[in-house]
This record gives structure tokens, C-alpha cells and sequence, in this order.
């Protein structure tokens, strides 16, 4: 059974930061694009960025002004996501997941290419 948990939501003030990290399991997490999503309150799902499976890199995070960064660790099955200077634009859940394979790379990942989802950690950014 696979399983995507995520973990350091939490409450933050206007330009802050938080740490946001997804555990995985019952997947050889390696062979996997991870990417993080978010969905406000009456918004549609959103791509925020992601990392390519084998030293590929990250991709999709040129929309957030570098604010935020995306690290993983195959050893640990855990991907990060750093954000920086926190605004309350990104307030949301955010969502950790686990694209289809592909042989090539990721430049952009959409809901329908996700084959697991996390269940979502609330982040809320007040001003």
C-alpha cells in the first residue's frame, strides 16, 4: 500500500518560512517525479514544483520568485519543500505526489499525471 504523509504545516506570519516534508512508502520512491501541489479555499488544484526521479532537477518552481526550493532524499523516501518570505497568497493545503513514470523528464506536472496523492498539510499565512 503506498503512502504519501506530509508534515510541517502550520501557522506562519507574513514573510516567514516553513518546511514542508512528505514521507513515502510501498513505492520504490527512486523511480518516482515528485511534485507538490496546493488548493486555497474555493481554487482549483495548483502546481507548485516538483523534482525529477535521478538527478534530474527541479521543475516548475520559476513562478514563485524563488521563494521556494524542492530537495529529496531517496535514501530517506523524502521529498522537502522549502518556502521562503511567505506570503499570505500561499495560504492552501498543500499536497505532496507522486508522478506516472516517464522516461524522459518532467518539466511540468498536472493533477491528471499524479498516481498518488498525499492526503494534505494546511498552511496558513497571516499578514
Amino acid at each position: 500500500q503506498v503512502q504519501l504523509v506530509e508534515s510541517g504545516g502550520g501557522l506562519v506570519q507574513a514573510g516567514g518560512s516553513l518546511r514542508l516534508s512528505c514521507a513515502a512508502s510501498g513505492l520504490t520512491f527512486s523511480n518516482y517525479a515528485m511534485g507538490w501541489f496546493r488548493q486555497a479555499p474555493g481554487k482549483e488544484r495548483e502546481f507548485v514544483g516538483g523534482i525529477n526521479r535521478s538527478g534530474g532537477g527541479t521543475f516548475g518552481l520559476h513562478t514563485r520568485k524563488g521563494r521556494f526550493t524542492i530537495s529529496r532524499d531517496d535514501a530517506k523516501s523524502t521529498v522537502t519543500l522549502q518556502m521562503n518570505s511567505l506570503e499570505p497568497e500561499d495560504t492552501a493545503v498543500y499536497y505532496c505526489a507522486a508522478g506516472e513514470y516517464r522516461t524522459n523528464y518532467y518539466i511540468e506536472m498536472a493533477a491528471r499525471d499524479v498516481e498518488y496523492w498525499g492526503q494534505g498539510t494546511q498552511v496558513t499565512v497571516s499578514s
